[in-house]
């Protein structure tokens, strides 16, 4: 009998094998990769990667070389990464046809169309924004801070809203701008701004300035899956800046901190993301096991030996066992084959160029160009060596405000 269940068992596993290898060969082989030939240039090679990656890593792309653009003091490439990457992203959220394998629960979170985390979406409206604005079109910059308060904001719970500084404080000054009323989103702003006094709107100020500063969190894994979305974050050296310009200086704290953004949930502290869908995966691997288990049980049992009136020894077949050990087998791999199907590896594609901490300041300037300076300062706001950047404001004698960029960062 031993001899036979032992055969039984190695067909049933050959069988196990087949179907498993049956089940997977839709698997398609990934492509190699163009070379890429790096040239120092932030944007020339970030768009010949962008040329390079798959279509589902387009966008984030985008979003690396708009902050470059920024930093290269060329908006016009910036525009262009962000106004691919944001119908992109919409799609993916709203009904883009890709959107339910998107958000499909058996689809690896890395084979998935790049949309980023919130803190990375909120980002891109906000470099939109300073961009709509520059273009002398205050009204669109205004959207796109409301699209990111939304974007923070979490629908299905009450306290979960949106707490950026900026994004209410802009959205107000851009409605003071346009005659209308900001004094709401002024005072949004200034409860979410944990102490800090925010300055009044000037309706008049025609110099806006939108500085950055710090390096920005990263993503990991952790979990028994790797299924856990973690953030590593390290504070920055630089906590503000001054501007010196035409004789005063402006102060350009830190308002928002993207590090807090992406470990927190309306000012909640986050473990890890995506733990919902390790839980499924253990929940199918225990019904597979079992199942599987089982199925070796009855294998034992499929087979038996009885003495027959003569003395002699037979070895009879128990056709319901079979079955059993069919039956259980097949519940088993489908439940195993759920399990693996859902790969639930968290997507630590990241959006890796981003600063930690934001600033803006507004101010009146006479048309003409003025020298500047630009420093930074440490948590006891001594100035920071070897970060000083000097450059020069061209304030046009035209209708609409102009908008000055400024970043630690290199493109």
């Amino acid at each position: 009998m031993l001899l036979r269940v032992q055969l039984l068992r190695r067909r049933f596993m050959a069988t196990l094998a087949v179907v498993g290898l049956v089940a997977f060969t839709g698997c398609a082989t990934v492509p190699d990769r163009p070379q890429v030939i790096v040239t120092g240039d932030a944007v020339v090679d970030g768009n010949a990667q962008r040329a390079a990656a798959p279509a589902k890593d387009r966008a984030l792309w985008d979003f690396r070389v708009a902050a470059s653009a920024l930093r290269a003091a060329n908006p016009a490439e910036a525009k262009l990464r962000l106004d691919d990457a944001l119908p992109l992203i919409g799609g993916i959220l709203a009904n883009d046809a890709d959107a339910k394998r998107a958000r499909g629960l058996f689809s690896a979170e890395s084979t998935k169309t790049f949309i980023g985390e919130p803190y990375e979406r909120v980002m891109a409206y906000y470099y939109r924004g300073l961009l709509y604005w520059r273009d002398g079109q205050p009204d669109n910059a205004r959207a796109c801070y409301r699209s990111g308060q939304l974007i923070d904001s979490d629908a299905e719970a009450v306290d979960n809203k949106s707490d950026y500084v900026l994004l209410d404080y802009l959205d107000g000054f851009a409605s003071a701008k346009l005659g209308g009323d900001g004094s709401d989103a002024f005072a949004r702003a200034q409860t979410n701004a944990k102490g800090k006094t925010l300055p009044p709107y000037d309706p008049a100020a025609n110099v806006l300035i939108f500085a950055d500063y710090g390096r920005g969190p990263r993503k990991y894994s952790g979990g028994e899956y790797g299924e856990q979305l973690k953030f590593f974050t390290k504070d920055s050296a630089v906590h503000s800046a001054t501007l010196a310009v035409n004789g005063e200086t402006v102060v350009l704290p830190a308002f928002d901190d993207l590090n807090f953004q992406a470990t927190t949930r309306g000012g909640r502290v986050m473990d890890h993301i995506l733990g919902g869908k390790a839980v499924f995966k253990r929940n199918t691997d225990v019904v597979g096991n079992v199942a599987l288990v089982g199925a070796a049980i009855a294998a034992d049992n499929a087979y038996g030996r009885r003495r027959r009136p003569d003395g002699t020894i037979e070895t009879y077949g128990n056709r319901d066992a079979q079955a059993a050990a069919v039956a259980l087998g097949a519940i088993g791999l489908l439940s195993k084959l759920a399990s693996a199907a859902t790969t639930p590896k968290a997507d630590i594609r990241m959006w890796d160029n981003l600063p930690q901490r934001l600033s803006f300041a507004a101010l009146r300037l006479g048309p003409g160009e003025y020298p500047a300076t630009l420093e930074f300062q440490d948590a006891a706001g001594s100035t920071l060596p070897g970060l000083t950047q000097t450059l020069k404001i061209q304030v046009e004698p035209a209708a609409r405000d102009t908008v000055i960029f400024l970043s630690e960062l290199k493109p």
